[in-house]
């Protein structure tokens, strides 16, 4: 008769915990805060705010253009008359307004 060697317990313990150890760390790798969804997440995040950011530079430049515009050292009678117009409401007096 012969005999059926069965891995002893000890060894199914050991191959037990390493694979839960090697699906938990799997897990956190892809599903877990520093995993790769969430780099995902946040490289998405990154390029919407650096979109945000080339809109604001814009915006500042164009602020930065009309400034200069209206300084004392230039100025652009164009702009100046506009914004005569549109903030203080002056017209010319040659000029009729019609309501």
């Amino acid at each position: 008769m012969q005999r059926r060697k069965r891995p002893a317990l000890g060894a199914w313990a050991y191959f037990a915990v390493a694979f839960m150890l090697g699906a938990y760390f799997t897990f956190a790798a892809v599903q877990g805060g520093y995993g790769l969804f969430r780099r995902a997440e946040i490289q998405a995040e990154a390029e919407i705010l650096q979109q945000d950011l080339d809109q604001l530079n814009a915006q500042v430049a164009r602020m930065e253009n009309l400034t200069r515009r209206l300084s004392d050292s230039y100025l652009d009678l164009d702009l100046l008359d506009e914004q005569a117009r549109s903030v203080l409401g002056l017209i010319r007096s040659d000029e009729i307004v019609i309501r």
